[in-house]
């Protein structure tokens, strides 16, 4: 049975909401130390909603994905995720292609109540709607793919998304990278997915795999309304690229509450999507918690 979450950004409109974005938890490399601080920072920082987008686990275990879950029910508030490549048997080459997605249908499909797929959830509250992509491909070691029929139908839902939800998409590689060395780790199809998308109104674009923390604008291109790639590190592993450290990211939704509301400009229609603030969080070995590194505004 489909049943919406309850509202992640209800409350009064003047009140900033809270989402963390985490990636790439890798259990089975997790470091103990930054699990605790993580689950410290969403205790002090109350987000009412987890987006984590893939690779869960280091080897698609199932020791890996209990300890997994346990963590992310732990967090204390509804979570919606979605597989990356390290979600699937890698050395197990039948279970890999006749069986790929047991592990993540045992333990990680129901985490709570979601529309559509276990491997590609949506989420819809009156301020916020997730769609999930599923792009991780059995017979591909790493890259992502996205079809036709993967294209179409978060094109659909964010066509049909209310005026008032600001539209994410998640996947689990990203649509956008910093560095020449990760081109080879873009999602394979995203040009096409990535401008229809646009076009269909989606805002941000969520990810992970490559370890790199990131806000950036994506390019202007006429006909196409701004949006924005948001890549989270890796959250708790030990697998750390970069020079980066763990990392989060704790997105802050500023509801718009009309012209006669209290954080509006004259003229804000009652009807706008929430403003949205990018926040980064990096673990601080030396303080052994999450401190913020960077808050980055998204505006057009």
């Amino acid at each position: 049975m489909i049943s919406p979450f309850p509202d992640a950004n209800a409350g009064a409109a003047d009140t900033p909401q809270c989402v963390l974005h985490l990636s790439d938890l890798h259990f089975g490399t997790e470091r103990p130390a930054v699990v605790r601080a993580l689950q410290a920072l969403a205790r002090e920082q109350g987000p009412t909603l987890a987006l984590m987008s893939g690779d869960v686990t280091q080897r698609a275990r199932r020791g890996q994905f209990a300890a997994a879950r346990r963590f992310l029910d732990g967090l204390g508030m509804p979570w919606v995720g979605i597989p990356g490549n390290h979600d699937i048997p890698l050395f197990d080459l039948p279970s890999r292609l006749l069986r790929p997605w047991a592990g993540w249908r045992r333990f990680m499909a129901g985490a709570a109540p979601a529309e559509g797929d276990d491997r590609a959830p949506v989420h819809r509250s009156r301020h916020l709607l997730v769609v999930g992509v599923n792009a991780v491909r059995p017979w591909r070691h790493e890259r992502g793919q996205v079809f036709e029929a993967d294209i179409a139908r978060a094109e659909r839902l964010l066509a049909a998304a209310a005026p008032t939800q600001l539209r994410l998409v998640m996947a689990h590689q990203p649509v956008c990278v910093l560095r020449a060395e990760d081109d080879a780790n873009l999602l394979i199809g995203h040009e096409a997915a990535v401008r229809r998308w646009r076009a269909a109104g989606a805002d941000l674009f969520l990810g992970g795999h490559i370890h790199l923390p990131f806000v950036r604008r994506l390019p202007d291109a006429p006909g196409l309304p701004p949006a924005w790639a948001v890549q989270a590190g890796t959250a708790v592993s030990h697998r750390l690229r970069a020079g980066f450290d763990n990392s989060v990211h704790l997105l802050r939704l500023a509801l718009a509450a009309g012209p006669a509301g209290p954080d509006a400009s004259p003229g804000t229609p009652p009807d706008a999507r929430p403003a949205c603030t990018v926040e980064q969080w990096d673990y601080a070995p030396s303080a052994g918690r999450f401190v913020q590194a960077a808050s980055t505004p998204l505006s057009a």
